[in-house]
């Protein structure tokens, strides 16, 4: 494959800071690499440099002469004075008929989330608030026909759904992509590579996030260069993966069976029943209940109509829909912040609520980052581990010298974290999260997730991260725009189905469509319904258990066969053939009943 871009020994400092030390590595055409790492860890100057923006301060880069490409940045910087429509086909210098008669820019604006682009083409960028001005800017990179497409965080301000089309949309793209994100979900799903930049290096693993969960976990356990707590971490997030179908069905059996090591007597990662039961003792039969309600959305759009709902003691609840659809209306109205139209909004007696708002107005500038802390309370009980102030500071991405920061000097992703770390220590036995993983990376993502694991209190979330919905939340609620709150008893994957069959009924365009393995996208098998066939399915699915069972005894049987047979050459030779064709035979039942088990939800 064509080499696109080349680092050799490239240096790069900012201040007495070194973000990259002596990197060599290059992007091939057609590759797909995810950039992980800490935040300030160099992720955004990797990009900058292979874009060109960043000059280095040691080290050669090289393009290949013709090579066409597009970054998108997390600074949302447009052209002053321009309009969408300048910023958006500008570089393809097509007229207004030319590109609205092209399906394909066309499918771009309805899947970016720019539905109404026709009607706004004309208007100022000037006017158009950060997410907008974002999705603007990954539209103008998206309609042109590239050979390296660079993004840094493409899904901030996108919706699950909106996830989900970029996710499609960059399969079926012939150019090569390299990608900035702390959405697992995304990475996992996009990236044939992933490049973890980490003390100045910049660690290329195979695949995307479970490839990496797995080969970082791995290398830690052999080099032993990992403190503790991070390989227990990493061993944890491993258990999470093997529950599963995906982690079986898309790794090949020796990697698998590698893993089997690491995982080996892992706790589950929630112990549902245990927390259910301390999160009853905690606070009582009521919680907060929402009665015949009827809300609107500031701008006077009926949000419900006439809705019961009854969090009880230990739901984890997560809510999706489309931007705008009011989940954060939703959220204030479960804490008690907005008004009702009609019914009422009761809360039990025992309930400590805390509130994480996407809003950072809450952080006291003059104090440090150990003192905001402290200001709440300096031991705090979650689950059943006590820790100090300091210890949980550290957990969400706080090492002690950073703790003595001044919070008016912190960063965006760093003042989340310490709004994260304040509503923690208040230990409060019900949990409000409205958009959680903004500017979180990923290692504080599953310092969080595992502090929400061990958390007895009820939980309420919203989020576009689809992989912290489904790992912390046992119940998923969508809204659609019908003035209901519809339980979907098969998650997100279900939101997504009902959400293009809905757009399929009403003639409007989806781009919602499942990855097929080769890369291209395919629209979602449609499950297997009620009746004859489904009690087939199930006769099916019970037969193969079945010869499942005999085949896994055979197995065994055949090892201690093999052991038995160690100074019988021949007789090994064809122990060793009968186990082949079994575990061959073992291989395909087991394929066939992970999809019957998918088929059936």
């Amino acid at each position: 494959m064509a080499n696109l871009v080349n680092l050799e020994q490239v240096s790069k400092s900012f201040g007495v800071k070194p973000l990259l030390e002596g990197v060599s590595l290059g992007v091939e055409a057609g590759e797909r690499i995810g950039v992980v790492g800490l935040n300030g860890g160099g992720k955004t100057t990797l990009l900058e440099v292979l874009a060109g923006v960043t000059r280095v301060d040691d080290g050669r880069v090289s393009r290949r002469n013709d090579v066409r490409v597009a970054v998108v940045t997390q600074r949302g910087e447009l052209p002053a004075g321009a309009t969408v429509g300048d910023v958006v086909f500008g570089p393809l210098g097509l007229a207004e008929h030319e590109w609205a008669s092209d399906a394909r820019i066309r499918g771009i604006l309805t899947g970016i989330g720019l539905r109404e682009a026709e009607r706004h083409l004309d208007s100022p960028v000037d006017s158009l608030s950060g997410g907008e001005r974002r999705r603007v800017g990954l539209a103008a990179a998206l309609v042109q026909d590239l050979d390296l497409l660079i993004l840094d965080e493409p899904t901030n301000h996108l919706d699950v759904e909106g996830v989900q089309w970029l996710a499609d949309h960059l399969l079926t793209r012939r150019s090569a992509l390299v990608v900035v994100t702390h959405d697992r979900w995304f990475l996992d799903t996009v990236a044939t590579r992933t490049w973890e930049v980490v003390g100045g290096r910049v660690e290329s693993y195979e695949g995307g996030y479970n490839d990496w969960v797995f080969a970082r976990a791995e290398r830690a356990r052999i080099s032993d260069a990992q403190e503790e707590r991070r390989r227990n971490l990493a061993r944890k997030e491993l258990a999470w993966l093997r529950r599963g179908p995906q982690a079986r069905t898309s790794k090949p059996r020796y990697r698998v069976e590698a893993a089997e090591s690491l995982i080996a007597d892992v706790p589950p990662p929630r112990d549902t029943v245990t927390l259910s039961a301390f999160a009853t003792r905690r606070l009582g039969k009521v919680v907060i209940e929402l009665e015949d309600v009827t809300l609107s959305t500031p701008d006077g759009r009926e949000l419900l109509h006439d809705v019961t709902w009854r969090l009880a003691p230990g739901e984890r609840a997560g809510i999706v829909g489309v931007n705008g659809s009011g989940k954060t209306t939703l959220l204030r109205a479960l804490a008690g912040a907005a008004d009702l139209i009609a019914g009422r909004r009761v809360e039990g007696k025992t309930v400590q609520l805390g509130w994480l708002r996407q809003e950072l107005d809450d952080l006291p500038p003059e104090m440090r980052v150990l003192e905001a802390v402290e200001e709440v309370g300096r031991r705090v009980i979650l689950g059943d581990k006590e820790m100090s102030a300091s210890q949980l500071a550290e957990r969400l991405g706080f090492p002690p010298a950073r703790q003595w920061t001044p919070v008016a000097d912190l960063s965006g992703g760093e003042r989340r974290r310490l709004q994260l770390t304040r509503i923690l220590m208040a230990e409060p036995n019900v949990l409000l999260l409205d958009e959680p993983t903004n500017d979180l990376d990923i290692d504080t993502l599953q310092q969080l997730e595992d502090l929400l694991d061990s958390w007895p209190g009820t939980l309420v979330v919203i989020s576009h991260d689809r992989y912290l919905t489904e790992r912390v939340c046992d119940s998923v609620y969508a809204l659609f725009g019908d003035g209901q709150l519809t339980h979907l008893p098969r998650g997100i994957e279900e939101y997504l189905q009902r959400r293009a069959s809905n757009a399929a009924g009403s003639g409007k365009p989806t781009a919602v469509a499942k990855p097929a393995p080769g890369g291209q996208a395919e629209t979602a098998p449609t499950k297997t319904k009620g009746g004859a066939a489904e009690r087939a399915a199930h006769k099916e699915l019970t037969r193969l258990e079945r010869a499942i069972a005999k085949l896994e005894q055979r197995q065994g049987d055949l090892h201690a066969e093999l052991a038995a047979a160690a100074t019988d050459p021949e007789r090994l030779h064809k122990l060793h053939a009968q186990l082949k064709a079994i575990d061959s035979e073992h291989e395909d039942l087991e394929e066939r009943w992970l999809e019957l088990a998918d088929e059936l939800g």
